[in-house]
């Protein structure tokens, strides 16, 4: 996976994919996820997260309670210890990684915490949710983030979403 070009991509297509994004927001929400899921499972099918984890390396989710207690009770560490090393509070006072790349991304793109990662790690990129209608604005950042979410966005623009 060449992220610079991935990048390079992203940001020259960013105001085309923001209006596509913009004018989903007012089709029928059904066909809208339809569409969506199933150019999920095709571009998944061809693209291999472990060959980029650019989510990893450049973006932090979102850490709830029950993440920070699942996470720390896998590394053997106190919910408390484990904010304290990892977490900082953000501008919406949301618990969020200190740094990144995430410290828990290893050299091989596998995560050290996979089985016990926050809810936010799981469902990225949110491309196979219900009343996708509802997180275009999402959808368009992750376009910026995530190789396959830009690739699902090109092909639904041929395909006359």
């Amino acid at each position: 996976m060449d992220l610079n070009r991935f990048r390079e991509k992203a940001k020259n297509k960013s105001v085309e994919n923001r209006k596509f994004l913009q004018s989903i927001k007012k089709m029928d929400a059904r066909a809208v996820d339809d569409a969506f899921h199933d150019m999920h499972e095709e571009v998944f099918e061809e693209i291999d997260c472990l060959t980029c984890a650019n989510c990893c390396k450049t973006t932090s989710p979102i850490f709830y309670q029950t993440d920070i207690e699942r996470a720390a009770k896998a590394l053997r560490m106190k919910p408390g210890d484990f904010i304290e090393q990892y977490l900082r509070v953000d501008e919406d006072k949301d618990y969020v990684l200190k740094s990144s790349p995430c410290p828990f991304l290893d050299t091989d793109n596998y995560c050290r915490v996979y089985s016990s990662r926050p809810k936010a790690c799981r469902e990225y990129p949110h491309t196979n949710r219900k009343k996708m209608v509802q997180i275009m604005d999402l959808t368009y950042k992750n376009t910026l983030v995530c190789p396959a979410v830009l690739e699902m966005v090109e092909r639904l623009k041929k395909v006359g979403l």
